[in-house]
């Protein structure tokens, strides 16, 4: 089954597509995304291939996640995603398992943002969850984007202390990407949970926090309330 999804992925890309999504993604000599092959495959066919290929069991999809090609990594984790959340708990279990297995594979902001929140996330949210800590002092770029982005999930069950917690081991992390990402959940905790609890938050870090991080933290607020953070005076 890998190899007739990877043969109609094949039939349907597109080369010019593919050095755009190359340059978007960042995938030259010393960008985050060096050295990804992309084929040029929009989201939207690959979530159609993903339902076409539902029955593909958990282990053929997490072959198939360990593609040097990322349209290829990318409909892996749909389906891991349909199976997680049609699994059992065993079956769930072995999804969220294997996927921290893999995040070397699991190394572009997509492939995170589009599945943490749903396999990890979705996987902790009724138990312990340690490991999301150990994944925020992670060396690797996209194990501390994983251990943020998989709070969404729990933001949207109005629980966003996880986010916060996160937010504040990541305060001093040197990469954007890890900003924006951190940004983007408190602006959401601010959304979903409490805007007091986001303002809380930023009275005691605001002073701290990379620039982006706080640019996106803020974005909802007054303009005259983003001010008085992004000037110094709150």
């Amino acid at each position: 089954m890998i190899e007739k999804l990877k043969s109609e992925l094949l039939s349907i890309s597109n080369p010019k597509k593919a050095e755009g999504l190359k340059r978007f993604f960042k995938t030259a000599k010393g960008q985050y995304g060096e050295g990804d092959i992309f084929i040029g495959v929009t989201v939207p066919k690959l979530r159609a291939l993903a339902l076409k290929y539902s029955g593909m069991s958990p282990k053929e999809a997490t072959l198939l996640l360990h593609s040097p090609v990322h349209e290829e990594r990318l409909v892996s984790l749909f389906i891991l995603i349909r199976k997680f959340e049609k699994g059992d708990e065993n079956e769930k279990e072995w999804i969220y398992s294997n996927y921290l297995k893999s995040t070397s594979w699991i190394n572009n902001w997509d492939l995170v943002d589009l599945s943490a929140d749903k396999i990890v996330g979705a996987y902790l949210y009724d138990k312990q969850k340690d490991i999301l800590y150990t994944l925020a002092k992670s060396s690797s770029l996209w194990e501390r984007r994983i251990s943020i982005i998989a709070t969404f999930n729990f933001i949207k069950k109005g629980n966003c202390e996880e986010t916060f917690k996160i937010s504040e081991i990541l305060l001093n992390d040197k990469h954007d990407l890890i900003h924006k990402a951190a940004g983007w959940m408190l602006r959401e905790a601010g959304k979903k949970c409490s805007d007091d609890l986001l303002k809380e938050f930023l009275l005691k870090n605001y002073k701290v926090m990379p620039r982006t991080m706080l640019r996106y933290a803020i974005e909802r607020m007054p303009e005259e309330i983003r001010k008085t953070y992004l000037y110094g005076t709150a």
